[in-house]
């Protein structure tokens, strides 16, 4: 008799903790609480992402952003479906950029956004004061925040650059020569690394 006791006792408890606060101000706070919980998952992409981003190497005199290969990324991962998914949303969340390399091989580098925009920054630090040098802010506000692919077309990027003025083919030079475009046949790749030709 004591241990149905104890076991309707135990239930009862078990069913007060599952049920929603009754007041409404502990309510609202109980929503918001499993709304941060959402929003803050972390996948494993993300995860490794982060500890390969920690363990890239820093080398004085040079100003290269940390980025990570997505080859690197399948041996961390094992699910390749699932890190190709997880990507593609941070990708979308603007967390991350992805590039494709012009290595001859199928391979993609992963660059976070906050370092891609350092790397620009870098870049353009180096290029004040050349004539044309606005294409830059151009590139940022209308390219960069629009196009989140590894690529773009010419009409394309003529037409998101028109939104800060009047473009020029001296504007795309600019762009190539910095190291942040490669031109194609077809389309423009965005690049990792701008470096470029000029000093």
């Amino acid at each position: 008799m004591d241990k149905t006791l104890e076991e309707a006792s135990s239930k009862g408890k078990k069913r007060q903790r599952d049920q929603q606060p009754t007041d409404p101000q502990t309510n609202q706070l109980h929503h918001q609480i499993l709304s941060l919980e959402d929003n803050l998952s972390f996948t494993d992409t993300l995860v490794a992402l982060r500890m390969m981003r920690a363990q890239f190497p820093r080398i004085d005199k040079v100003s290269i952003q940390p980025f990570i290969l997505r080859s690197q990324l399948y041996s961390s991962v094992k699910d390749r479906t699932q890190v190709d998914r997880e990507l593609e949303s941070l990708r979308r969340e603007k967390v991350v950029r992805i590039f494709k390399l012009n290595t001859g091989q199928d391979d993609h580098a992963i660059m976070f956004l906050d370092d891609y925009l350092n790397q620009m920054e870098n870049v353009v630090k180096r290029l004040e004061g050349k004539e044309g040098d606005q294409v830059f802010k151009w590139f940022r506000t209308h390219v960069i925040d629009s196009k989140l692919e590894p690529s773009i077309e010419h009409q394309e990027l003529y037409t998101l650059l028109s939104l800060g003025g009047m473009v020029k083919d001296g504007h795309i030079s600019l762009l190539i020569n910095a190291g942040l475009l490669e031109m194609k046949v077809s389309d423009m790749l965005f690049l990792v690394y701008g470096h470029g030709r000029l000093e």
